[in-house]
């Protein structure tokens, strides 16, 4: 019998990541790059660590969010202001590939910590550098979290019904989204190194903006408006200028998306909801038709799946192959086929602090590798869980000696570290 191939390492295993992070941006890039593999040691304050840690907690004192966030991370405490916690991150810096940040400008600078002293002990280091509005303009000494940049982004302006003001979406997306930018700069500028010799400090820099990442998504809205004069506005459930796209309710009260707005697909979508004069309506036959007559669509469709349950609405539109879906709630996540078989729901016994709760599901990771998601290695670390083992790994001390250091690091004062105003979100 032939024995298994052993797994192949994962793509960033031998990158070494230093966190500085706090809250959700920056910790999502590093999220993203140790899920891959790569050595990310998180640097918390002492006493509370990484406020996300409080954030959303329904018991104890680690939230799940921090869990989720900081997973296949290690954790170690010091105080970044102090001068023992200043020269034990220069001390590790030789060994370490990229170090990522989000304090509001200037902060690293003013500890002593600033890209030139970075670059003098490792010329070779990739600076991810995330703040409110950039590191460089007008805006830049602002703090800001990322609800300020979706909204100076122009993204929030998109987002709820048109005559109502506008809202958020239901997650961290201005967070999100700028934690990938900042993990693909990374993984860009240590591709750079591998074909380049030198490359400068200044391309080492990878300077993201929440608020740019915000605009980097809005799509057409500026060249609408540069060439034509067109503002943008919300509409709900609709995507600005295609239809028919929503979600409709349905009779057992379960709400399900439709993105039956293609050419081809739209005669057959009409026809299921039993509408053969819409399907055969020429002035319909083009998308430009349907958004000016999108609300008789919609009128049409919701009557449809009001009449019946949302599978049985679902089952009649996938057998002709019309996109729909459910909206799936998290108690349906959990217990979902389709995630299940590329492992994107892995189930963990964890601790909130105050108790051990066994088989939680947590997200798996993405993108996936193989066909299936790569395994969660470890949940976000209890603080300082790995100070000791980070010092032995990087400063080659014994244990006894890295313990110690690691205890001298860690008994800073629990007030000490960024506020909120020094840190992007």
């Amino acid at each position: 019998m032939t024995a298994p191939s052993p797994e192949p390492p994962a793509p960033l295993a031998g990158v070494r990541v230093l966190e500085l992070g706090n809250y959700i941006a920056a910790p999502t890039a590093g999220r993203l790059l140790a899920d891959f593999g790569a050595d990310v040691v998180k640097v918390e304050r002492p006493g509370r660590g990484d406020e996300l840690r409080g954030w959303r907690l329904h018991g104890g004192d680690t939230s799940m969010l921090f869990r989720t966030i900081n997973r296949n991370k290690r954790s170690i405490v010091m105080d970044l202001r102090s001068e023992v916690g200043r020269r034990t991150v220069l001390s590790m810096l030789p060994r370490v590939d990229v170090l990522i940040e989000n304090f509001r400008p200037g902060t690293l600078e003013r500890w002593g910590l600033g890209p030139e002293v970075l670059d003098e002990v490792n010329p070779r280091l990739v600076l991810v550098r995330v703040s409110a509005f950039g590191q460089t303009g007008p805006l830049s000494p602002r703090p800001g979290f990322a609800a300020v940049a979706e909204a100076y982004g122009g993204f929030r302006e998109l987002v709820g019904e048109p005559d109502r003001a506008p809202v958020r979406v239901g997650v961290s997306i201005g967070d999100t989204i700028a934690g990938i930018y900042a993990a693909f700069g990374a993984v860009m500028s240590l591709f750079e190194q591998g074909r380049v010799a030198a490359v400068p400090l200044e391309r080492r820099i990878i300077d993201v903006a929440l608020n740019e990442a915000m605009f980097s998504v809005t799509e057409s809205l500026v060249p609408e408006y540069s060439a034509y004069g067109v503002e943008r506005t919300r509409t709900g459930g609709r995507m600005e200028g295609i239809a028919p796209s929503n979600a409709y309710v349905c009779a057992d009260g379960a709400s399900i998306v439709v993105a039956g707005n293609g050419d081809g697909i739209f005669a057959r979508y009409m026809r299921v909801i039993e509408r053969p004069d819409l399907a055969a309506d020429p002035a319909l036959a083009t998308n430009e038709g349907r958004w000016a007559r999108r609300d008789e669509l919609d009128d049409a469709i919701g009557r449809w799946t009001a009449a019946r349950p949302a599978q049985e609405a679902l089952t009649l539109l996938d057998a002709e192959g019309i996109p729909a879906g459910p909206i799936l709630r998290a108690s349906e996540l959990v217990t979902d086929p389709h995630y299940a078989a590329r492992d994107m729901i892995q189930r963990f016994d964890v601790s909130d602090g105050a108790r051990t709760m066994s088989d939680v599901a947590f997200p798996g990771i993405t993108p996936v590798i193989g066909g299936r998601s790569l395994p969660v290695r470890n949940l976000g670390p209890d603080l300082g869980a790995d100070g000791a083992a980070v010092l032995a790994d990087y400063l080659d001390l014994d244990p006894a000696e890295a313990g110690r250091l690691a205890e001298r690091l860690a008994g800073g004062d629990a007030a000490s570290g960024p506020d909120a105003g020094e840190v992007a979100s």
